[in-house]
């Protein structure tokens, strides 16, 4: 999942990351359009990448209009919706007596937030968003369009994100690692990924020439070229190696062992029996109330995926409507101008 306001280089991101078009750009010099507010949306789009050799089957969940709003608030409540959504499917799956063996797991393992580089430090709007999310989804910070910075602000503006970050107690996924069990490579590696955090992101959809003739990714500038798979220019190259690589199950465990079992831990006790056999294991009316329980639950989210579907149609005729209002009175404008030309 990328989330960010608009502006900081998701579509970009997602689309390098990919090498291909997954998310299609906000056409933003349609001035007939440009009055009508979207709101939050989130849409997941399936694919498949290569990465070192391995076709990974790989969902994106593109969350456009967030942060557009003067109260955001409704947007972190439907984020972390989405989220626990996930985590009750497989709920509702692992309480089958038999379970679907074509099961999806759509659970997000891994949340890209993007930071806007404005080199002073976090706005209210990202500690509140990480301090929800983190709880239920690992949290990777990223500064969007980095190359707008020079060396020295970059370094000053980590710094302070670090900071604010450590100051509210915010639990992003900071490559853990074990000093005593783990490999000394492990550790290196993940004290070298951890330092950078947050990591400095520069996309590019466009080729550039490299000063040695090369082409490449990139962005020209009068000053010179940002190459995006240069690690010496943006930390790009490190995050997609993490994400598809090196840490790919470790953010996939992190996901299912700790975040999901607490989830599920507290789902659970919310409407946990207090009637348990002898050796600790719930009676058989338990068993069979805590399943009638697990099927109102699913009732209850597929009726609230149809509440979403039909204020998706609802919010979709109401832009229709406004495009509409928009042409006509255009078109009065055009007509006006007609019947009384200028001289």
């Amino acid at each position: 999942m990328v989330v960010g306001a608009s502006g900081t280089g998701k579509t970009t991101f997602v689309n390098t990351l990919c090498e291909q078009n997954v998310i299609e750009h906000k056409d933003s010099d349609n001035a007939q359009t440009a009055h009508v507010e979207l709101g939050l949306q989130i849409q997941p789009v399936n694919l498949e990448v290569e990465s070192e050799g391995l076709r990974i089957g790989l969902t994106i969940v593109d969350t456009p209009g967030f942060g557009d709003s003067i109260d955001n608030e409704y947007m972190f409540n439907e984020i972390l919706a989405f989220i626990e959504r996930q985590y009750d499917d497989i709920l509702s799956e692992e309480s089958r007596i038999r379970r679907n063996p074509r099961f999806r797991d759509n659970r997000v393992h891994a949340l890209v937030y993007f930071i806007a580089p404005t080199g002073h430090s976090l706005r209210e709007m990202d500690i509140e968003f990480m301090r929800r999310l983190s709880p239920r989804v690992n949290v990777i910070p990223v500064i969007g369009k980095s190359d707008t910075m020079t060396p020295s602000e970059l370094l000053d503006f980590r710094k302070r994100v670090m900071e604010d970050i450590e100051y509210y107690g915010i639990p992003i996924y900071n490559f853990p690692y074990d000093a005593e069990e783990d490999h000394p490579d492990t550790i290196a590696e993940n004290s070298e990924l951890r330092s950078l955090l947050p990591f400095a992101i520069v996309g590019s959809e466009d080729n550039v020439t490299t000063p040695e003739g090369d082409v490449t990714l990139g962005r020209s500038y009068p000053w010179g070229t940002v190459e995006v798979y240069n690690p010496d220019h943006c930390d790009f190259v490190r995050l997609r190696n993490s994400i598809f690589g090196s840490h790919l199950n470790d953010l996939k465990e992190i996901t299912h062992d700790f975040l999901y079992e607490n989830y599920r831990t507290e789902k659970l006790s919310r409407g946990m029996p207090t009637d348990y056999a002898a050796d600790g294991s719930l009676q058989s009316e338990d068993l069979v109330n805590q399943s009638v329980r697990l099927k109102e639950d699913q009732l209850r989210r597929e009726e609230e995926k149809l509440r979403e579907v039909e204020l998706r149609i609802q919010r979709e005729i109401l832009e229709k409507r406004q495009e509409l209002l928009a042409k006509e009175e255009n078109l009065r404008s055009l007509e006006g101008r007609a019947q009384y030309p200028t001289a």
